[in-house]
């Protein structure tokens, strides 16, 4: 297919195949094991609301464009960046759009690592000694220096494997099965611990509304945080899924499609955590202590919860390998781009350079530090850089003709407006607000 940037290459089937695609790259460990926990601080119902609200702005103007400036480039971040910086007479256009390409090269190399952790900790459930074990020494043992690194490989080399199949045989066709496998196990661990003694007031903790928190800045600020990181909109890899994305189909009905599911999928891993964690008395923390010592915990003490435990990795490990697979797309793209390559000697590239940068920060304390300096300062920086490329550098008046494609009605100058003036300013902010809360994604 021929794109206005003047690249050929493949495309998903239908729209159906690049949602599950982008909800998949979207679902990852934010949605696991930060959604429930900032659900239940900062308000429940009332925090919902906020979020929403932050969901539907990002997803009708920010995920829309990154899809429009793919599509319409034929490419990933490097060329797209470039195309627009040309379109104005400028140049540099490439080395901007390497600082969102390192991003995604920067949380792939991190995530591969916990994606080995959560494959270890899938296996030790079949086993039993995951559940049998203290928690805290088995997270320990598995988080120490080179402590999974067989499990690391394994992640890196099924994601690999998935990207030199290609777009349609590799990308699409395991999101496809992943990703609606990935929500009938979460619906299924869902239903399972609404019937435990307790968990009514995990749904109470979650859904009762407590306004005052409305009040409160710092509600705001995480959950215009938690929506932006969770729909990925990080100016690389939502713009690499749009450059496979037909001219036919309809730009804003795929990012509103993809931002539902991912909220979605959020709440599905609330309702299936928080209920459960209540009912056991346990705390509701966050991050990979909730996944890794607490769950369980959990799980342990659960009627049927080993086969739970095995249902609930599996879908964790599902969501891991397709964010890891956008990510690691994003820089095998560029590789292929920019020197010529072909598809599978710039995806074993790629992946062997995640491996290598992730075995020297397998211990946690490094990992912890990698992941903060590239999700505080990078991703976001990224992020911000892509809002200004697509509506400020190339304009609203190329993206929304690309926009129009596939649609009935045509772009309002309101969503023009909003994108510019308002989204893009949200970006600068998320950026700032990142660096003074050290991290709000």
């Amino acid at each position: 297919m021929s794109h206005s940037g003047g690249k050929q290459g493949a495309t998903f089937t239908n729209r159906l195949g690049f949602i599950l695609a982008s909800v998949g790259s979207a679902v990852g460990m934010g949605n696991i094991w930060m959604f429930p926990y900032r659900v239940s601080q900062y308000g429940g119902a009332a925090f919902l609301i906020v979020y929403f609200g932050f969901i539907f702005l990002f997803g009708w103007v920010g995920l829309s464009g990154e899809f429009a400036l793919g599509r319409l480039t034929g490419t990933g971040p490097i060329g797209s960046y470039d195309y627009a910086m040309k379109s104005r007479g400028l140049r540099g256009g490439k080395v901007l759009g390497a600082i969102p390409m390192i991003g995604s090269l920067g949380i792939a190399v991190g995530y591969a690592v916990i994606v080995g952790w959560v494959l270890r900790y899938f296996a030790g459930s079949l086993t039993g000694s995951a559940l049998s074990a203290q928690p805290e020494g088995y997270f320990d043992a598995i988080t120490g220096s080179l402590g999974s690194w067989p499990w690391h490989v394994i992640v890196v080399v099924a994601t690999g494997l998935i990207l030199a199949a290609g777009v349609l045989k590799g990308i699409e066709k395991v999101s496809r099965v992943m990703m609606p496998t990935f929500f009938i196990l979460f619906i299924g661990v869902a239903v399972w611990v609404f019937f435990l003694d307790g968990a009514l007031a995990g749904y109470e903790y979650l859904l009762v509304p407590d306004w005052g928190q409305l009040l409160n800045p710092t509600t705001w600020v995480m959950a215009m945080g938690q929506a932006f990181f969770s729909l990925s909109i990080t100016g690389s890899g939502m713009i690499i899924y749009g450059s496979y994305l037909s001219r036919k189909e309809d730009i804003s009905a795929s990012a509103m499609s993809t931002a539902v599911l991912d909220t979605c999928a959020a709440l599905l891993a609330a309702f299936a955590i928080v209920p459960a964690v209540f009912a056991f008395g346990l705390p509701t923390n966050s991050g990979p202590s909730l996944l890794f010592i607490t769950l369980p915990r959990v799980f342990a003490q659960m009627p049927g919860g080993q086969v739970v435990a095995v249902v609930f990795f599996l879908s964790i490990i599902f969501a891991g390998i397709t964010s890891l697979v956008n990510m690691m797309e994003v820089c095998s793209e560029a590789v292929m781009r920019q020197f010529g390559w072909k598809r599978v000697p710039s995806v074993a590239l790629v992946a062997a350079v995640v491996l290598a940068a992730g075995l020297f920060i397998e211990e946690k304390d490094r990992l912890d530090a990698w992941m903060d300096v590239i999700s505080i300062y990078v991703v976001p920086c990224g992020a911000l850089l892509g809002a200004v490329m697509i509506y400020w550098v190339l304009g609203p008046k190329k993206i929304d003709q690309e926009l129009n494609l596939g649609r009935r009605r045509p772009v309002s100058r309101v969503t023009d407006f909003v994108a510019r003036y308002v989204y893009v300013l949200l970006t600068a902010v998320v950026l700032v607000l990142s660096v003074v809360y050290q991290g709000i994604g």
